[in-house]
């Protein structure tokens, strides 16, 4: 199972430090990054998390999908590698 993350609905002032923080919580965060909008310089409000193993991703998404962070609540689950249903 793929370590990687998606995460939505990010509150739009939060890091990648702070998201990095969030994660590790749960294990080893390879990389933690936000993506920023190129014309307006602000967040589009999803991240992506790299989790050192599948394991410790899993136990990321277990506690941490559909919860409240700041004011909005979020979204985790796996990035899907391939494009089979």
């Amino acid at each position: 199972m793929s370590g990687k993350l998606h995460v939505w609905n990010l509150p739009s002032s939060v890091t990648e430090a702070e998201l990095q923080a969030k994660f590790e919580q749960f294990g080893r965060v390879v990389s933690a990054g936000i993506e920023i909008d190129s014309s307006t310089r602000r967040s589009n409000r999803f991240g992506l998390v790299e989790m050192e193993s599948g394991v410790e991703a899993q136990a990321a998404i277990d506690r941490l999908n559909l919860t409240q962070y700041d004011d909005t609540v979020i979204s985790v689950y796996k990035v899907r590698l391939d494009n089979r249903a």
